[in-house]
């Protein structure tokens, strides 16, 4: 009994520390973000779209390989196992472990490096066949890629470090060295142009400095904290148990990867034999729903993923459900009310931040049309975040594979059946579509493993944050019925009316929120106030 009780005092002491550190992950994120809005505003008035189109396309590649050699393999099998080593042999045995990952990771990245350059021309045509009708964009989009490929070295490198920080418990370089990438490639964008064209390479090469500039600023800002935290920051090379741990954990992974980019191929090429400008309505459209789906999904997963992973060391995996449904219930929370005003502030939000320059009326409204599907998946895309870190935290890699492969089948399909009507705003309607099915998965399959989950919770939890979020849609409707957006949205008229619609909708929510009694704003509150001396 009196194990119980100590049990129950340390969960919500834990809770608010998991919640201490996501609001500092979220503070980085959510400016990272922000930065990135500002840096596409940059790139779409500078170039044309269907230079941008290029460029997207090539970054594209590189980049979602990141998310598995970098963010992935951290948050799948690096960070657990670290964690695991550290807590049952003591720091040494994790420093030395994470030499020797340190040098099998950059001989892994190398290698991807390598072959991604020599076979650009194909990974282009894999991605997006629709561009070799078209022969001076399709050999723009292969010299772009070969040029910014090394990025994934540069980013795998970064997110080692990020790994070893956030096992640590240490939130603050990981959370805000993102930001260089977006502050370069802005720099890039309104410095570089001229020089490369005189140079002799297409205006938006200056991007690929800007991309790569940005990957190696964000190793040098995090190796500071590293080499303080005890961690090292030369490589070892040779055989590793603990290693080879690690890459068993990691492989389902890698068919999570062919999952990944098997969808990602499908929405490029889907789009590339759309009409031009198809990739960028969609990307920027993605840009805008990643700020509310990944700013406070990405804090609660990364931060309590080194606490879940303790629990699991320790067996306590009733602690660990209790982790899940509080981040899980925040999660929704924030993603439900976004979901409701992204979708109906879509045309606002694009023609203030992107309406001006090269980017026009007809793009403006073509990306928000898609925006406004994407956004109905906000909610879901945040779930599925906060929810995979638990499975990684259990040693299980492989069951959000089977969920990934789910999502593939039903975007896919959604999006053939779609896509000649709808175009573009198909693709978007597959992509909610698919991330809302994943949800239910994810949440069957973890309840298999672990057995009940308490759901009963989050269900009364997001039942309350969805008729908050009704009072917010209707007073954010109203407003949109009498307020002049049309003529002004491109102009500081139409940022001040955005702003006010913004205030308006999140004032309302709350007000209603605190109506109905929704614990997230008092758990929030009580997590991110810091305790006074002597108080209980």
């Amino acid at each position: 009994m009196e194990k119980k009780n100590k049990a129950k005092a340390k969960a919500p002491s834990e809770q608010q520390a998991v919640t201490r550190r996501a609001g500092l992950v979220m503070v980085g994120t959510l400016s990272s973000r922000v930065l990135g809005l500002l840096r596409d505003i940059v790139i779409a008035a500078s170039f044309a779209v269907g230079t941008t189109d290029a460029f997207w396309l090539a970054f594209t590649i590189p980049n979602a390989l990141r998310g598995l050699l970098g963010e992935g393999a951290v948050s799948g099998a690096f960070v657990p196992v670290l964690t695991d080593v550290r807590e049952k042999r003591g720091d040494e045995a994790g420093r030395t472990f994470y030499a020797h990952l340190l040098g099998t990771m950059l001989l892994i990245l190398l290698g991807v490096v390598l072959l991604g350059v020599l076979l650009a021309p194909q990974l282009v045509s894999l991605y997006a066949s629709g561009f070799r009708s078209d022969a001076e964009l399709f050999a723009l989009t292969t010299s772009l890629t070969r040029g910014v490929f090394p990025y994934i070295g540069l980013m795998g490198v970064a997110a080692l470090m990020t790994g070893a920080l956030h096992a640590q418990k240490s939130f603050f370089a990981p959370a805000f060295s993102p930001l260089l990438l977006n502050v370069a490639l802005i720099g890039a964008a309104l410095l570089l142009p001229n020089l490369v064209e005189s140079l002799g390479y297409p205006a938006v090469g200056a991007l690929v400095i800007g991309a790569l500039l940005g990957g190696a600023l964000q190793i040098l800002a995090q190796a500071r904290p590293v080499h303080r935290s005890g961690m090292p920051l030369l490589p070892r090379f040779g055989r590793d148990p603990d290693v080879r741990r690690a890459l068993l954990l990691l492989a389902p992974l890698l068919i999570g990867l062919g999952v990944y980019q098997l969808n990602l191929i499908a929405s490029r090429q889907l789009a590339s034999y759309l009409p031009r400008g198809s990739v960028s309505w969609l990307f920027y459209a993605q840009r805008i729903v990643e700020i509310p789906q990944g700013v406070f999904a990405i804090g609660i997963g990364s931060a309590a993923l080194p606490s879940l992973a303790q629990m699991k060391a320790r067996g306590e995996i009733e602690e660990a459900k209790s982790m899940f449904r509080f981040g899980l219930r925040l999660a929704l929370f924030v993603g439900l009310p976004a979901s409701v005003a992204i979708a109906l502030l879509a045309e606002p939000i694009i023609g203030v931040f992107l309406g001006r320059g090269e980017f026009d009326a007809e793009s403006v409204r073509q990306t928000a049309e898609g925006l406004s599907l994407l956004a109905c998946g906000v909610f879901a895309v945040s779930a599925v975040r906060t929810i995979v870190p638990m499975f990684h935290a259990l040693g299980d890699t492989r069951s959000p594979v089977g969920a990934s492969i789910v999502n593939l089948v039903v975007f896919f399909s959604v999006s053939l059946l779609t896509m000649e009507t709808m175009g573009h705003v198909g693709l978007a309607l597959g992509i909610s579509l698919a991330a809302l099915v994943q949800l239910v998965v994810l949440l069957s399959l973890l309840r298999r493993k672990v057995g009940p989950l308490g759901l009963a919770e989050v269900a009364t939890s997001a039942l309350r944050s969805t008729v908050a979020s009704a009072v917010m849609g209707g007073a954010l409707f109203g407003l949109l019925n009498v307020l002049p957006l049309e003529s002004s949205q491109s102009s500081l008229i139409g940022a001040g009316l955005l702003i006010l619609l913004v205030v308006a909708g999140g004032g309302a929510f709350l007000g209603a929120a605190t109506m109905i009694r929704c614990t997230e704003l008092r758990e929030l509150r009580d997590a991110l106030r810091r305790k006074r001396p002597g108080r209980p």
